[in-house]
C-alpha cells in the first residue's frame, strides 16, 4: 500500500515550501510515495504532463531532445523542482536505483498555491487600517469548509474568480446562535449558504414520517451550498446543538461575486506588442517558479505581496500579468486595477500556450 508524503518532505519541493503550514498539512493527505525498481521508465506509461512529479530518493536519468543525460538525486537542490519543467525537457527516463517519487496534480496545486496566497494578502490587512467583522480568509479552521479543496475544485466555488475572494468575505454576516433553534427547515425555499465559527449542529430529515439524525457539524463545516447554485429547497433541517456562532453568506451576493470580474484580458500575441511598446511582464508567482521559466523581462511580484507593490510600479506604464493558469494573476490584476494602475491579465496564462 502506498505510503503518505510527509510534510517534512513537502518543504523540500519547490513552490510548494512557500506554502502554509496549514497547507502543507492538506496537502500531505493528498500525496502518496510512488516506488519505482531500478532500470524501469517510470514515466513510460505514465507520463508527467499536467501534473508536477519530485524524486524524493535514489537516482534518476533523464533523456533530452538532444540526447545528453540529466541526473537526478533524491534529496539534491535540482530534484526540488518539479520533473521535465522549467527548461528540464526529456524524452524519457531510467531509474538507476530503487526512486520514490511524489505526483501532485497542477490543477490543484495551483489552486492550493493561489489559495495561500490570497490568504496572506488577507493577513496584511487591507491597507487603510480598518478592520470589520467579516470572516478572514487566512483562518482556514473556521473556513475549512467553504474553502475546502472539493469545494474549490468541483464545488460551488470551483468558479469563483479569485480576484473576488476578498468582496465575498466581506459580504459574510456574522451572528450567534442559541440552543435549539433552527436555523434552516426542510422544504423551506433556500436562501443563504451557512459556514459554522463555533458550536455544532444537528442535521435531520423526515423518512417516512420519522426525523432522522444524518449528521453532526462543528467549527469549519458549511452547509446550505444547494441554495447557491439552483433553486432547490431545503432538503433537511439544521438545528443548534449548543449556543454558536454562524457565518452567513446571502445567495444574490453569491450569484452576483460568481461572474466574472471586469479585468482587461489580452491575447498572448497583443500582449507580447505592449511589451515591444515599453508595457512590463509581472511574474506573480513565487520566486521559485519565476526564476526557472519567467518571460524575458519579466520581474517578479509574487500575489501576496501586491498590496507591497502599491506606490511602487509606475502608474503609467502597462503591465501583463501572468501566472501558470489565470489564478494568481487575475487576482493581482484586478487589486492593481482598483488602484489605477493599467494592468492587463495574460489570457490563459503560461498554461495557455506556447510562450517564448
Amino acid at each position: 500500500m502506498p505510503s503518505k508524503v510527509s510534510i517534512e518532505v513537502l518543504k523540500q519541493l519547490e513552490p510548494i515550501s512557500s506554502m502554509s503550514e496549514s497547507r502543507l498539512r492538506e496537502l500531505a493527505d493528498l500525496c502518496y510515495i510512488e516506488v519505482v525498481p531500478q532500470g524501469v521508465d517510470p514515466f513510460r506509461t505514465r507520463g508527467v504532463a499536467g501534473q508536477s512529479v519530485y524524486i524524493v530518493s535514489g537516482k534518476l536519468e533523464l533523456i533530452r531532445p538532444d540526447g545528453f543525460s540529466i541526473l537526478l538525486l533524491g534529496g539534491s537542490d535540482e530534484s526540488s523542482r518539479a520533473i521535465g519543467k522549467g527548461g528540464s525537457e526529456f524524452v524519457r527516463a531510467n531509474s538507476l536505483t530503487d526512486i520514490s517519487l511524489v505526483r501532485i496534480d497542477d490543477d490543484l496545486l495551483d489552486i492550493m498555491v493561489t489559495w495561500d496566497q490570497l490568504a496572506a494578502i488577507d493577513t496584511s490587512g487591507n491597507g487603510d487600517g480598518q478592520t470589520n467583522s467579516a470572516p478572514s480568509i487566512s483562518n482556514w479552521s473556521i473556513l475549512s469548509g467553504m474553502f475546502s479543496l472539493s469545494n474549490l475544485k468541483y464545488g460551488a466555488f470551483a468558479q469563483l474568480p479569485s480576484a473576488h475572494i476578498e468582496e465575498l468575505l466581506k459580504r459574510f454576516k456574522r451572528f450567534e446562535t442559541r440552543t435549539g433553534e433552527t436555523i434552516i427547515k426542510e422544504g423551506d425555499e433556500g436562501d443563504y449558504y451557512y459556514v459554522v465559527e463555533s458550536g455544532r449542529c444537528r442535521v435531520e430529515r423526515m423518512i417516512g414520517g420519522v426525523s432522522m439524525l444524518l449528521a453532526e457539524l462543528k467549527s469549519g463545516d458549511a452547509f446550505g451550498e444547494e441554495a447557491l447554485v439552483s433553486e432547490a429547497k431545503r432538503n433537511a433541517t439544521v438545528t443548534m446543538k449548543t449556543d454558536g456562532v454562524l457565518l452567513r453568506l446571502d445567495k444574490k451576493d453569491f450569484i452576483e461575486l460568481l461572474r466574472e470580474p471586469l479585468l482587461l484580458r489580452i491575447s498572448l500575441e497583443d500582449a507580447r506588442q505592449k511589451i515591444v511598446n515599453g508595457g512590463q511582464w509581472l511574474d506573480v508567482r513565487y520566486p521559485s517558479e519565476y526564476q526557472f521559466d519567467k518571460l524575458p523581462g519579466a520581474i517578479n511580484i509574487p500575489l501576496a505581496e501586491t498590496r507591497n507593490a502599491f506606490g511602487v510600479l509606475n502608474q503609467s506604464r502597462e503591465y501583463v500579468v501572468y501566472c501558470q493558469s489565470e489564478r494568481r494573476s487575475s487576482a493581482a490584476a484586478f487589486l492593481l486595477a482598483q488602484r489605477g494602475y493599467k494592468a492587463f491579465l495574460l489570457d490563459g496564462g503560461l498554461w495557455g500556450g506556447e510562450r517564448v
